[in-house]
C-alpha cells in the first residue's frame, strides 16, 4: 500500500528473455546432443577399433607396469603337464603387504610334473595353504593370458581348465547347504577334470561329519590320483590322508612351517616337506581372542580324542572299512592259526543281511547321492538291532 511501481519497455523485454532463457537452453542442449550422436553413428566402426585398440594398450601397459615394479618374469609354455615355479608369489597379498609396511610377501616354489602330479598340503589355519592355492592359479592364468608372472622362474605346460573348490558359501535361495554346494562344486571337478587341468581344492569334506569328510577327501584324491590324472594342489586339515602317499606313487607330502615360540604359534609361510602333526586349531583360537576356559577345555578335549584315536589310517590303508572288517572277522569265525580263546560273538542278522546287499550291490552304478542314502539307512538299521539286543 505504500509502495510504487515503475517500468519501462526496456525491463519488460529483459524479464521475458531472462523467463524464456531456461526452456531455449534445454531445446539447444538436445539439438546439439542430437547432432553429436548423430556424428559418432556415422563413425561408429571406426570409433569402436579406436576404443578396442586403446582398450589393449591399457591391459598391456598395466601388466608392464605390473611386471616392472613387481620383478616379475616371462614364463615358458610347453605342450606337457609340467608346473614349474620358482619364488612364485601372490600379487595381491603382495601388495597388500606393501600398502600396510608389514614386510615382504614369503615365496614358495611348485614343482609339478608328471610323475608328481598332486600335493596333499596340511598345516594350520592362518600358515599360508589357503594363499599358496590362490597363488598357483593366478599365475597359471597370467601365463596364458600373455602376462608376465609374479616369480623368480616359471615353466607352465598348457592349462585347458582349472578348477576351484575354495571357501564356504550357501544356496539357500535354490535349497542348497554349503555342504551341497561344496559336493556339487567337487562332483563338477571329479567329472570333468583331466590330464591337462590344474585343480586346486582347499579343505574338502570340512561340512560335514568328521569321517564322513575324512572319507570324501580320501577317495576324491585317489580319484584324482588313478583316474583324472589332472595337477592338483590339495590342501588339508585331515593329516590322515598324508598316510595316502605310501599308495598313491605320483601323490607328495607338503605342509607349511610354524614355530613355537614362548607358547605363542609364529607363522613362517615357507613351503616344505612333510605332513603337519597338528593344526594348531585352539592355539589360532587363541590368537583371535577366545576365553582362555574355553582354550583350556578344548585342549582337555583334544587330547583325549587323539589317544582314542586307533588305528583308523591302517585300516583304511588295507582297503577295509572297521565296520564290514568286523563283521566278515565274525561272519568267518576264528582265523587260521588264532591261538584257542572265547568264541567269536555271533554275528546280527541285521548285519548279516547288510553284508549280503553289499556284495550285491552294483557300486560304480551308484550316485553320490543315492551311496550316501545306502549307508544311512544301514547305519539305521544297525542302530536299531542294537536298542533291541540281537
Amino acid at each position: 500500500a505504500n509502495s510504487v511501481r515503475f517500468t519501462t519497455t526496456e525491463l519488460a523485454t529483459l524479464a521475458q528473455k531472462i523467463q524464456e532463457a531456461d526452456g531455449r537452453c534445454l531445446e539447444l542442449e538436445q539439438r546439439l546432443f542430437g547432432e553429436l550422436v548423430a556424428a559418432v553413428i556415422a563413425q561408429r566402426e571406426a570409433l569402436a577399433a579406436i576404443a578396442a585398440e586403446i582398450a589393449e594398450c591399457d591391459v598391456a601397459t598395466a601388466l608392464a607396469e605390473r611386471a616392472a615394479e613387481g620383478g616379475w618374469v616371462r614364463p615358458r609354455i610347453t605342450e606337457d603337464t609340467r608346473f614349474l615355479l620358482r619364488q612364485a608369489r601372490h600379487p595381491v597379498v603382495e601388495a597388500a603387504l606393501a600398502r600396510r609396511g608389514e614386510g615382504p610377501f614369503v615365496p614358495n616354489d611348485c614343482t609339478l610334473d608328471a610323475d608328481e602330479r598332486i600335493w596333499l598340503i596340511t598345516g594350520p589355519n592362518m600358515a599360508g595353504k589357503s594363499t599358496f592355492l590362490r597363488q598357483c592359479a593366478i599365475v597359471a592364468i597370467l601365463a596364458q593370458m600373455g602376462s608376465f608372472v609374479p616369480a623368480a622362474e616359471a615353466e607352465i605346460g598348457l592349462v585347458d581348465r582349472i578348477f576351484s573348490r575354495v571357501g564356504a558359501s550357501d544356496d539357500l535361495a535354490e535349497g542348497r547347504s554349503t555342504f551341497m554346494v561344496e559336493m556339487l562344486e567337487a562332483a563338477t571337478i571329479l567329472n570333468q577334470a583331466g590330464p591337462h587341468s590344474l585343480v586346486i581344492l582347499d579343505e574338502l569334506g570340512r561340512g560335514t561329519a568328521t569321517f564322513d569328510g575324512l572319507s570324501l577327501a580320501w577317495a576324491t584324491l585317489e580319484y584324482l590320483h588313478d583316474r583324472s590324472r589332472a595337477r592338483v594342489l590339495f590342501a588339508t586339515h585331515y593329516h590322515e590322508l598324508a598316510a595316502l602317499a605310501r599308495r598313491l606313487e605320483h601323490m607328495r607330502i607338503k605342509t607349511m612351517a610354524v614355530k613355537e615360540w614362548k607358547d605363542e604359534l609364529v607363522f613362517l609361510h615357507e613351503l616344505k616337506d612333510g605332513a603337519a602333526d597338528r593344526s594348531y586349531g585352539i592355539q589360532v583360537a587363541r590368537l583371535a581372542g577366545v576365553p582362555e576356559p574355553v582354550i583350556a577345555r578344548a585342549q582337555e578335549i583334544l587330547a583325549r580324542l587323539e589317544a582314542s584315536r586307533g588305528d583308523l589310517v591302517e585300516q583304511l590303508l588295507e582297503g577295509d572299512l572297521p565296520l564290514f572288517a568286523a563283521i566278515r572277522v565274525a561272519a568267518a569265525g576264528r582265523p587260521a592259526g588264532e591261538e584257542e580263546g572265547p568264541p567269536p560273538a555271533p554275528i546280527a542278522p541285521q548285519a548279516g543281511a547288510i553284508l549280503a546287499e553289499l556284495e550285491e550291490l552294483d557300486i560304480d552304478g551308484l550316485t553320490p547321492r543315492q551311496a550316501l542314502e545306502t549307508l544311512y539307512a544301514w547305519r539305521a538299521r544297525l542302530r536299531e538291532a542294537g536298542d533291541g539286543k540281537e
